[in-house]
């Protein structure tokens, strides 16, 4: 009830940037009580914390945008007020993704290798080359193929955001956040090689190179991360909007066509946005960086 009433949902949706604190509060809180209570399974256990103290904001907030398709007449209205809350899950994205990147850089490796086991692996996993990506020859990946896997895995995670979303009101909560620990021990990992590169470097210097490292590091994975999780929520509130109006029993009344014709320009936008961010990923992230 304490983190519940921490932040009004009303509030949240008006100021979304307080939901960074909110999202880095709840984070924090969920991975040291994972720890401490189920230490062999504090990779999951800190997610599902952090899920649970977001289902009352996101349920409320769901509820809200379904409400507004109810009432709204035109799609182009229905869309602004719908990016408010895209901003207020993108806050939520980044104060979570940033608190698990802070705890894994300042704990010791032993313990951030714990709390981010699983989300270790899905990384070496992700990394590795299937043979369908890497050219016969010289068994590196094509640019195209490249594409083509991270869009299509994407899109999967799309549907299950979707679905999530759908079957459990605020299930695509749970996907923000497993996408935020793996994007967090993805550029915790990276802070932590940069630090023990330029370990012998003292004052000033040492500062700037600190600085330049975590930035480096964020931007690496924050150019098309930010982008993909947009897209998700994006997925995740058409999947939410959906389930509410059939908890309503709105798709009795003539409102329903007009709330699935919402949901299906959002499902349009949301596969738009995981194009572009699979072309920043494969194409331009791969030079800047």
């Amino acid at each position: 009830m304490v983190l519940e009433s921490y932040i009004k949902p009303i509030t949240a949706v008006r100021k979304p940037w307080q939901l960074f604190f909110y999202g880095f509060l709840i984070a924090s809180i969920g991975l040291f009580m994972g720890y401490w209570i189920f230490r062999d399974k504090a990779d999951l256990v800190m997610i599902f914390l952090t899920t649970f103290a977001c289902v009352p904001l996101m349920f409320h907030a769901i509820r809200h945008e379904e409400k507004i398709d109810v009432i709204l007449e035109e799609e182009t209205k229905m869309l602004k007020k719908h990016s408010r809350v895209l901003l207020f899950y993108t806050f939520l994205f980044i104060g979570i993704t940033f608190a698990f990147v802070l705890w894994y850089v300042v704990l010791p490796t032993d313990m951030s290798q714990t709390l981010f086991k699983q989300q270790i692996t899905t990384i070496a996993q992700i990394n590795a080359p299937s043979a369908a990506a890497t050219t016969p020859l010289t068994g590196q990946a094509t640019t195209t193929s490249l594409f083509n896997r991270i869009f299509f895995n994407n899109i999967k995670v799309l549907i299950f955001c979707i679905l999530f979303s759908f079957f459990y009101g605020a299930g695509a909560i749970f996907i923000l956040a497993w996408n935020a620990s793996v994007v967090a021990a993805a550029t915790g990992n990276l802070i932590k090689l940069g630090l023990a590169k330029y370990a012998g470097i003292a004052g000033f210097a040492k500062v700037g190179v600190v600085t330049q490292t975590v930035a480096y590091s964020f931007s690496r994975y924050f150019l098309h991360g930010i982008p993909e999780m947009a897209a998700y929520m994006v997925a995740g509130l058409a999947g939410g909007i959906i389930s509410v109006a059939v908890i309503n029993k709105d798709f009795r009344t003539e409102h329903f066509q007009k709330i699935i014709l919402d949901a299906s320009s959002l499902l349009i936008i949301a596969i738009a946005i995981v194009f572009v961010a699979a072309v920043m990923e494969a194409y331009i992230t791969p030079i800047l960086f």
